[in-house]
């Protein structure tokens, strides 16, 4: 199981030093990926950067730690101009980008886009389809209900052939989420409770066979916050989930209204406590 942890940029706010400091100590540390939220307009739960934009400047303040937005609401986002950015911020990093995606749930910043809030679900597996071909072809004819391509494409071409592509939603997702995921993701941000999950993972398999993919080869990540749980509790929640079969978890550190200092003592903490239990490794990398 691979752990990361979760960049807290909405206490970091914009400073900027603060941002980089929990990247490179989070890498340092071993943990194998950090993960950023979205956000374009703003909203009552606070300011966040968008997250390409931010990761291609964090590309260039670290050098082996995966880098992934979780989740892009890819259907308010134009799929070439997307494909674009995302490829670039690929090779910047050198093939560290794991794309997580959704179609979010706010009808206003859809709006804000001049994009359709009700077709985002059908728009988002069309996307998916067409983005695999962009990040692969070097020309691509593509027509479809909401993106039409004639002997186009990007270039260059991204360092991953294609980028992973991983799907959220909400803790319990619906039927066409299910879907999208077995048909088309890499991977998905399982919300779920523990005891949720194998019904829901039958789910994504059998879209998966029916799709002819192989579900093995569709990944899972969890998260597990530590704010208002004692050590034994959240330790608990990762070996919970570990034993559901997750390939990933994903650590927080967000909620308790820490400042940039206490963000990285509540790091190194995790850390500590994951390396005594055996979930990580107790030699970190020097940076």
């Amino acid at each position: 199981m691979r752990i990361g942890i979760s960049l807290p940029v909405r206490e970091l706010r914009d400073d900027l030093g603060a941002i980089r400091a929990f990247a490179q100590q989070a890498e340092s540390l071993g943990f194998t990926h950090l993960r950023i939220p979205d956000q374009v307009a703003r909203r009552d739960s606070g300011p966040l950067h968008e997250p390409l934009t931010l990761l291609a400047w964090l590309a260039g303040q670290t050098e082996t730690i995966e880098l992934v937005p979780s989740v892009v609401v890819l259907p308010s986002r134009q799929t070439v101009l997307f494909a674009k950015q995302a490829a670039d911020v690929d090779l910047l990093s050198g093939g560290r980008l794991r794309l997580g995606i959704g179609v979010g749930g706010h009808r206003r910043e859809y709006g804000s886009l001049r994009q359709d809030f009700a077709t985002r679900g059908r728009r988002c597996s069309e996307q998916m389809r067409l983005l695999r071909r962009l990040w692969t072809e070097t020309e691509v004819t593509f027509e479809g209900e909401f993106d039409r391509v004639s002997k186009n494409g990007i270039d260059p071409l991204p360092s991953q052939r294609p980028i992973p592509m991983w799907i959220g939603g909400a803790p319990t997702p619906s039927a066409p989420v299910l879907e999208r995921i077995g048909r088309h993701a890499d991977g998905w941000f399982a919300l779920c409770e523990p005891t949720e999950f194998a019904a829901l993972k039958a789910e994504i398999d059998r879209f998966a066979g029916d799709a002819g993919r192989d579900p093995a080869a569709i990944g899972a990540e969890s998260g597990v916050g530590i704010h208002g749980r004692t050590e034994e509790e959240w330790l608990g929640i990762v070996e919970a989930r570990r034993d559901t079969g997750v390939t990933h978890l994903c650590m927080r550190t967000l909620g308790g209204e820490l400042d940039a200092k206490g963000h990285l003592e509540a790091l190194e903490h995790v850390h500590q406590v994951l390396v005594e239990n055996g979930h990580l490794r107790s030699a970190p990398r020097a940076h």
